[in-house]
């Protein structure tokens, strides 16, 4: 059940009953009639042929009227509420009952009350009613109605509870406003795919994902094809901004803009400086992040790839942080990594950006609470989220496709980690955004991933079985966690091939998969041996999709026995956070 209290009262009680009796702009109201009001008694221009529009109105403002030149300039409350998609249609009895409980809680006519304010409930079809009140009690006297939209949702969760109903998560505050009944009517007559304040939105969200400062954050929004309207104070410095789609114009012919608050909570200005400022970015082009220059010349593949690669560390480190740091230290994470997603979006190919989109829009509600990360540091994900943005587009084939799936992979698990700490924090709407991200993501890896993962497979079931033993060995001993479906599938197998080629380096495979499994847990992975591929391919720094001409060479080598050229010195698998 979702109850839409307005932010602001109105002025106009003869306009909204024209609307609510009205035929709707779509010509979707039907049967407009009352099904409960303040007394039981007040006329239904629906139902009563004698009863009409005015009459309706002037019982309703009669106390506004009564204050005389002390009348308040807004009054009216207006709340609509609908059931959910799926719900059984509520009976005009039900209804009432609907009403009556909200204007208790509200504090619009609390239960007992006499001097309480005169409402009205309407309904012109099967899934909603509109409460409306003009907020003006008996004794004159204006009605106390802080916090009635919080009172209001929590109402709706025990009605939902007691009547059998689609039990949604309850609400904290933070979420972005949802597109407006006129901007969805106007969306689909203008065929366009979605609304407008959606598309202005991501590009917003886009433009802050890595930034180093304000104003690079308002260069990427002119560059992004935006309309940028700065509101600026006497002093001329810049106090807010709004947005606009050039394309999306009012009747006047005006761009129709949005704030950026309006938009979503976190990307008001002060909010975006907050970010921004906690923790400055700084180019270090070619080295990977939280590493050397020397390791990244070490790592194949394009700068794109190796900023992919570095984005992937960066985040398992704020899994990490997540799963044992502070609350500030978590919730700083979850804003650096909602810039990772963006980027990821921004970049990917035709064939997974409407999943990753999909996924980011998710997150970025599992992105916000009311935890606060003003002082943590999470410069790591944002400068890799910088990185990867700078460092071009890649494709979802050869060694770009690889890191891509090494990414998303760390991205899941990021999702997975992050559903866990909303739910354990009570945060309901969070827990399940993240675990919908979590989904998107899963869906544009399996995509990602078949290529390399298929050519890995492959591999591993071609490798001498003397390698293949020992890698084998390896796993059972150091990966007790794996699922009994995973043995001897074609994750083992990439694993296994990715063994093998870390051993013809020189690496220890026993001890790669110690390092590996030790970053973190591994019960919240779909397949640990999946995980795991991606993983020592990174400690390892092995190609995401290496040749097979240099990998048989060295697996050969490897498997000759003791007269095989001894491996590389210092190459042993070292502990570090990379």
């Amino acid at each position: 059940m979702v109850p839409d209290v307005g932010k602001e009262l109105g002025s106009n009680t003869y306009g909204l009953l024209a609307y609510l009796y009205g035929p709707g702009k779509r010509e979707e109201h039907e049967d407009a009639h009352l099904v409960a009001s303040w007394d039981g008694y007040a006329p239904d221009p629906g139902r009563d042929p004698a009863a009409n529009l005015m009459q309706l109105s002037s019982v309703l403002m009669m106390r506004v009227n009564q204050l005389g030149a002390r009348r308040p300039k807004k009054f009216v409350w207006h709340c609509p509420v609908r059931t959910a998609p799926g719900d059984r249609h509520l009976s005009d009895e039900e209804w009432a009952q609907v009403a009556r409980r909200l204007v208790d809680v509200a504090g619009i006519a609390p239960e007992g009350d006499p001097d309480g304010c005169r409402w009205i409930a309407v309904r012109h079809a099967d899934d909603h009613i509109h409460i409306m009140a003009t907020t003006v009690r008996g004794d004159l006297k204006r009605p106390r109605l802080r916090g009635d939209a919080y009172r209001v949702q929590a109402e709706c969760r025990k009605i939902e509870k007691e009547w059998g109903l689609r039990q949604l998560k309850e609400g904290d505050g933070t979420a972005a406003e949802r597109p407006t009944s006129a901007e969805l009517y106007k969306t689909e007559r203008l065929g366009r795919p979605e609304p407008v304040r959606l598309q202005l939105r991501d590009k917003v969200r886009q433009a802050v994902a890595g930034a180093a400062d304000e104003a690079e954050f308002f260069d990427r929004l002119v560059s992004a094809g935006l309309l940028v309207n700065r509101k600026l104070g006497p002093s001329g410095d810049v106090l807010g901004y709004s947005v606009a789609d050039p394309d999306d114009r009012n009747a006047a012919g005006d761009p129709v803009l949005y704030s950026g608050s309006k938009l979503a909570p976190d990307l008001s200005l002060p909010r975006i400086r907050k970010r921004l400022g906690a923790s400055p970015l700084v180019d270090h082009r070619g080295a990977e992040r939280g590493g050397s220059a020397e390791g990244a010349k070490r790592t194949p593949g394009s700068r794109a790839a190796q900023a992919r690669r570095a984005a992937a560390a960066a985040v398992d480190d704020a899994t990490r942080t997540i799963e044992e740091g502070s609350e500030e230290e978590a919730a700083a994470q979850l804003v650096g990594a909602i810039e990772i997603i963006d980027v990821v979006a921004v970049r990917a190919p035709a064939d997974t950006r409407a999943q990753l989109i999909s996924a980011a829009r998710a997150f970025e509600r599992a992105s916000r609470s009311h935890v606060r990360a003003e002082r943590a540091d999470n410069r790591a994900v944002r400068a890799a989220a910088r990185e990867m943005l700078s460092s071009g587009y890649t494709g979802n084939r050869g060694e770009d496709g690889g890191v891509t799936a090494m990414l998303l992979s760390a991205l899941i698990l990021l999702a997975i980690a992050s559903a866990r700490w909303h739910s354990a924090r009570s945060h309901a709407q969070q827990a399940a955004a993240a675990s919908a991200a979590a989904e998107q993501l899963r869906a544009a890896y399996a995509t990602v991933a078949a290529r390399p993962m298929a050519a890995m497979a492959a591999r591993g079931r071609s490798l001498p079985s003397s390698v293949r033993e020992r890698q084998d060995a390896a796993i059972r001993a150091k990966l007790p966690d794996a699922g009994a479906g995973e043995h001897g599938g074609s994750d083992w197998d990439a694993l296994a091939a990715t063994l093998a080629e870390a051993e013809a380096a020189g690496y220890d495979p026993a001890a790669l998969l110690e390092e590996a499994r030790n970053r973190r847990e591994l019960g919240t992975a779909d397949s640990v041996t999946a995980v795991m591929v991606w993983r020592v391919r990174r400690i390892a720094k092995l190609s995401a999709a290496p040749s097979a001409k240099t990998e048989t060479t060295g697996i050969r080598a490897k498997a000759a026995g003791p007269g095989a050229p001894a491996p590389a010195p210092g190459r042993q698998a070292r502990n570090s956070r990379r």
